[in-house]
């Protein structure tokens, strides 16, 4: 038998409730090993990615599946949605529990089961969990609850039952999260929903104003179309601005509803839709105008959004200065005592105060053997390095950690290298870790 004796798995085309379910099997069986199929939901995908210091299996290899005894099935019941699926089946002796929320009309033979109809593969893992007394870290909380929240539709889909709703408390109580939830869970939109947005985005411009990029359309509609929120925060998006507005005209009785979604906290939305007679937050809100000229409404905003000086958090406050660097020509084993002994897990390659490289724990991957390790790190560096500067929102920087799969970012300005943000800095930021 070989080191790794239980296996924990779930179906491909990996969702929230099937990570959070493979998350919560790992606290209820600590000696097992992950098997996450691949791919994964691009959203899925990004909060991993974001959150990889803390969720650290979800990067490592496939384990082999030879060496299992235990199998723990997650969110599923079913052998043809889970990876390796055919050896598994081969092996004998080969003890099998399954946890999952659906109906199956071929479910696994298992040896031992918890299938209920629940809304959410979780919402069950939960249950175990309080039992045991096992304690939830806010970060494990707020995946659990975006899987809870994905599988329900925020508690809205009919097969959301009493028990998803005592356990969205239990995990609200736990301190999961609902700012982190928003930037990662995306509801579905239709039809309507996607002929609006074509609309707007063919008569789509930008502005700046007050030093933020900010994008207004106008588009009349007729009757009741839900989802206009989410084709406005879809709309910046694509417009890559910090702020939109949709100004959805009623014909039939001279109404405008104005939705604002911003993504910077110097634009405060909900205090803009305050003062045209609506509400909100900062990051989102609306507003309904009646008998109003919708070119009117745009100068509102726009001359709302120029008197809008709330102070923003800027990545220059979460850097750390001065950097720890390491240069071209020092050697490998040299840059490796660095990070052990500054407890990093990569270091900027400098020539003087200019940037030339950026060395990282997966670089040291590529090399082979002890006399590498006398190798220059010039030779292994990855360059050109992404780089940010210090007027960088917190969440722009985040945004590009997930989309080069990174996790840190130097910060230059003028040419010169003044500071570094690391993934840990953004997500303390993130989850209001931030010191008085």
């Amino acid at each position: 038998m070989g080191f790794m004796a239980t296996l924990i798995t779930t179906h491909k085309n990996t969702d929230f409730d099937g990570v959070a379910s493979v998350t919560a099997a790992l606290l209820l069986y600590p000696d097992a090993s992950p098997l996450i199929p691949k791919p994964l939901n691009p959203n899925v995908k990004a909060f991993l990615s974001l959150h990889k210091d803390v969720f650290p299996w979800s990067e490592k290899p496939a384990p082999s599946v030879e060496d299992a005894s235990r199998l723990v099935v997650v969110d599923t019941a079913e052998w043809h949605r889970i990876p390796n699926a055919k050896a598994l089946q081969k092996k004998k002796d080969l003890e099998v529990l399954v946890w999952d929320h659906h109906a199956s009309s071929e479910p696994i033979q298992s040896d031992w089961q918890c299938i209920e109809p629940v809304g959410a593969n979780i919402t069950l893992m939960m249950r175990y969990l309080k039992e045991k007394g096992i304690e939830l870290t806010p970060i494990q909380a707020t995946l659990f609850l975006a899987g809870l929240y994905e599988d329900t539709g925020h508690l809205t889909f009919t097969n959301t039952t009493a028990e998803d709703a005592h356990a969205v408390g239990d995990l609200l109580a736990k301190g999961a999260d609902l700012k982190i939830l928003s930037k990662f869970l995306r509801p579905a939109y239709g039809e309507k929903q996607k002929d609006i947005l074509f609309e707007m985005l063919q008569s789509a411009r930008r502005q700046k104003i007050n030093g933020h990029r900010i994008s207004i359309s106008k588009l009349p509609i007729e009757g009741h179309v839900s989802g206009l929120a989410l084709v406005v925060n879809m709309y910046r998006d694509i417009m890559n601005v910090d702020a939109a507005f949709g100004i959805f005209c009623l014909p039939d009785n001279e109404r405008c509803m104005v939705i604002g979604r911003s993504d910077v906290e110097s634009l405060n939305i909900g205090d803009i839709m305050r003062s045209m007679g609506g509400g909100g937050h900062p990051g989102a809100g609306s507003a309904m105008l009646k008998q109003v000229n919708p070119d009117t409404v745009i100068e509102m905003i726009s001359s709302l959004v120029e008197g809008n000086q709330q102070a923003s958090v800027q990545i220059s406050d979460l850097m750390s200065f001065p950097v720890v660097t390491v240069e071209p020509t020092a050697t490998m084993e040299e840059a490796a005592k660095i990070m052990r002994s500054k407890g990093c897990t990569g270091l900027p390659v400098t020539e003087g105060d200019r940037l030339v490289g950026m060395i990282s724990r997966r670089d040291f991957q590529k090399v082979r053997g002890e006399n590498r390790m006398k190798s220059p790190v010039k030779a292994y560096m990855r360059y050109p390095v992404e780089t940010i500067h210090p007027g960088v929102s917190p969440l722009q920087a985040a945004r590009i950690m997930i989309r080069q799969d990174i996790g840190r970012l130097p910060i230059v300005e003028e040419g010169r290298l003044i500071g570094i943000v690391t993934r840990s800095d953004v997500m303390c930021y993130f989850y209001d870790l931030l010191p008085d």
